[in-house]
């Protein structure tokens, strides 16, 4: 999930539950919105990653692994923005049929995921 800068869900992506957050990452880089800053979490920490973030002009805020050899420097005061993004997965999973995926079929599952956002998002208005 991609929010904005309120928290509000901008793109949405679901993939198989053994793939890694970088792999889904490259599938949505090119799809970013022109935002200034990019905090994630450690599930984002690639080198390709952050070179091609940078490449687009936007600040690359994301916690090293610590099994990574060279750490990179982040700022924690902009790191810290990263709750609205938790906040909402956090409204997500409070549906129950979304957190514990009711759902067999992906197109199913990303549907109700897709209307418990819309939800959230007129709730919020």
């Amino acid at each position: 999930m991609v929010c904005g800068g309120h928290g509000r869900p901008v793109l949405l992506l679901l993939t198989e539950g053994q793939v890694s957050n970088c792999k889904g990452a490259a599938i949505l880089q090119h799809l970013l919105p022109d935002i200034c800053t990019f905090p994630a979490d450690g599930g984002y920490d690639a080198s390709w990653l952050r070179e091609s973030l940078r490449a687009k002009g936007m600040t690359v805020c994301i916690a090293p692994r610590r099994t990574r050899n060279r750490a990179f420097s982040f700022g924690k005061t902009l790191y810290k923005q990263r709750h609205l993004i938790e906040n909402t997965f956090s409204r997500l999973k409070g549906r129950r049929h979304i957190a514990t995926r009711y759902d067999r079929c992906a197109h199913t599952f990303f549907s109700a995921v897709c209307l418990a956002v819309t939800v959230i998002l007129i709730n919020e208005s």
